[in-house]
């Protein structure tokens, strides 16, 4: 697959994550019983990992150049955000922890997004 399609692919699997969550998350702060349905349990993960699996393929299509410190960055925040997600869904003991933590990583997976278009770690603060 080429360079380009392959980055395309990735972006859409990115916005099409990002707005999924933000609608998972909020059902799980109003408690909607719409996340138990099994489309709705199933669907994010076929997400992350086209989204997951493009981004590496990427890496790798940028050889010697995916060592580059943006790229280190995008990695470790976006373990951030699968961790404020857990708490955001699944984890999260009340409403209101639940509520922030799923803003906290809508916050995360913008500051992937500047330091995606940047290639910069500072990101949208370069």
């Amino acid at each position: 697959m080429s360079y380009i399609a392959l980055k395309h692919l990735h972006v859409t699997a990115a916005c099409l994550s990002l707005l999924f969550f933000i609608v998972r998350a909020y059902w799980s702060v109003i408690g909607s019983p719409t996340l138990q349905l099994k489309f709705v349990r199933i669907t994010p993960h076929i997400i992350d990992t086209i989204f997951l699996v493009c981004g590496l393929a990427l890496a790798a299509q940028l050889g010697a150049a995916a060592g580059q410190p943006w790229l280190a960055t995008k990695i470790v925040l976006l373990v951030v955000y699968i961790i404020l997600g857990l708490y955001a869904i699944k984890r999260g003991k009340t409403a209101r922890s639940r509520a922030i933590a799923a803003i906290l990583a809508v916050l995360v997976f913008v500051y992937i997004l500047g330091v995606a278009f940047t290639r910069s770690p500072a990101g949208w603060f370069a």
